[in-house]
């Protein structure tokens, strides 16, 4: 027996595994890594496995960001990555004895690597343990199951269905004969899932053709919760694949269609075991109630760090081009720092539930965000409305695309300049990495910029 009895628990289970994929998560999530054969397995949990730094200074095509200093100023330097707890899982939809694992990026001496957004969580995390406080974490998913050939210009469109064999090009919110349509795939979705202990709670049909949403397990271990989510994504491309569609997490691959997000389930408990926010179903009380019918101190401070903290981090929950699609009025997404009861138009809503499972539901983030550093900007806000013991504006009540307020960043570039000058982010993530960030994203900008589009083409070639 080896000084890793995870390891060696995965060796004796899987004797027929030969090669494993050791992977982790760039800004934008994309996967990046290599594979390895099984006897380099015991020299990877002592030793790590050497990856450049650069990997977290990609745009999203690949390409390094030299501004970001990770690329030639460093010489493009490697870095010991180590394997994180419980990801060491099968690969069922490959051939050959696949297995992957999870690591994060170190310095040498042992130290965290500040652009690695795990560790960016970790910092956050860090606040709430020394109140003696644990976050409780669940994350929900929204995408999109498309057709392998692409329309002109390489757009999407929905697959054909399994049954009808047609293609599907209407809205249709929680559509059972949707699910059985697709049930053969989400199934197998849901058993590879499980296999690689990611269980889901639920799963239903979205409002776009081919669009559903899981929502995967709460945990009291904000890490593990997003380490899970990034192997889920894994699992639901993949698995797709294998059953011949693709699937997208990108939030507006249809311009008509509803929209993907990413949302964030947050309740917080005390040393005891209890639920801070726990208190009275605020929507039974009558809107005059005092502190807008909240009793929980806790929950109503943590309302009004989040609030406060939203425009700040839109660069965070909104990471690409298309992720500023999705905010358009009466499409569930939210355009102003508000908050409601069980109103699905905020940002930050209070959801129906009984007193002990009262939390709060983060939804400004698009699909496409990095879960890490979503969740690590939710905790943060919720962690200085409690310290600073903020109290929130009035709930929006009725239709909140109505109401006139302030509005969020609504374009790329706005929400990184509203980034790259946050104290609030420079205090929580650590100004390396939001200055790094904001460099990196900047870069990206600056590329996508430089493009010229058919649709640009379309509309002013001739009229100019």
């Amino acid at each position: 027996m080896s000084a890793f009895p995870e390891l060696d628990q995965f060796l004796e289970r899987h004797p027929d595994t030969r090669h494993v994929d050791v992977f982790l998560n760039d800004l934008n999530g994309v996967e990046r890594g290599k594979r390895i054969e099984r006897a380099a397995l015991h020299h990877l949990y002592s030793e790590g496995i050497p990856l450049p730094g650069s990997m977290f200074a990609l745009d999203v095509r690949g390409g390094t960001i030299q501004e970001s200093g990770l690329g030639f100023d460093e010489g493009d330097a490697d870095r010991p990555c180590m394997p994180l707890p419980g990801s060491l899982v099968p690969v069922s939809w490959q051939s050959g004895g696949i297995a992957q694992v999870q690591v994060a990026m170190f310095e040498a001496d042992g130290r965290p690597f500040f652009a690695d957004p795990r560790h960016v969580l970790t910092r956050v995390l860090d606040r709430f343990h020394r109140l003696n406080l644990t976050p409780v974490v669940a994350l929900e998913y929204e995408f999109y199951f498309i057709d392998c050939g692409r329309l002109e210009g390489g757009m999407p469109q929905p697959p054909r269905l399994p049954l009808a064999g047609r293609r599907e090009f209407r809205t249709q919110i929680n559509s059972m004969t949707d699910l059985n349509e697709f049930s053969q795939v989400l199934s197998r979705i849901d058993e590879v899932a499980r296999l690689q202990g990611l269980p889901s709670t639920s799963a239903l049909a979205e409002y776009g053709p081919g669009q559903f949403e899981v929502n995967l397990e709460h945990r009291p271990d904000a890490l593990r919760a997003c380490d899970e989510a990034m192997r889920f994504k894994r699992v639901v491309r993949s698995v797709s694949r294998e059953q011949g569609w693709d699937a997208t997490f990108l939030p507006k691959p249809y311009r008509d269609m509803a929209g993907s997000g990413l949302h964030i389930h947050i309740s917080v408990l005390d040393a005891a075991g209890q639920n801070i926010f726990a208190c009275p179903d605020p929507a039974a009380i009558h809107d005059d109630a005092p502190h807008h019918g909240i009793e929980s101190s806790a929950l109503r401070h943590a309302i009004g760090g989040t609030l406060h903290s939203l425009a700040d981090g839109m660069a965070i929950c909104a990471p690409g081009p298309n992720s500023y699609r999705r905010f358009r009025a009466e499409a569930y997404v939210p355009l102003t720092p508000s908050w409601s009861i069980n109103n699905r138009g905020t940002a930050v809503r209070i959801p129906l539930s009984d007193a002990t499972n009262r939390r709060i539901e983060h939804r400004l983030a698009g699909a496409d965000a990095n879960p890490y550093l979503v969740v690590a900007w939710a905790l943060a806000g919720i962690h200085y409305g409690i310290a600073e013991q903020l109290e929130p504006a009035a709930p929006i009540r009725g239709n909140a695309y109505r109401k006139i307020g302030e509005k969020l960043p609504l374009h790329w570039a706005s929400a990184i300049q509203r980034f790259e000058h946050s104290e609030f982010a420079a205090a929580y993530l650590g100004r390396p990495f939001r200055d790094h960030y904001a460099k990196v994203k900047q870069g990206e900008l600056d590329q996508f910029n430089s493009y010229v589009t058919p649709h640009e083409m379309q509309w002013y070639l001739g009229a100019i």
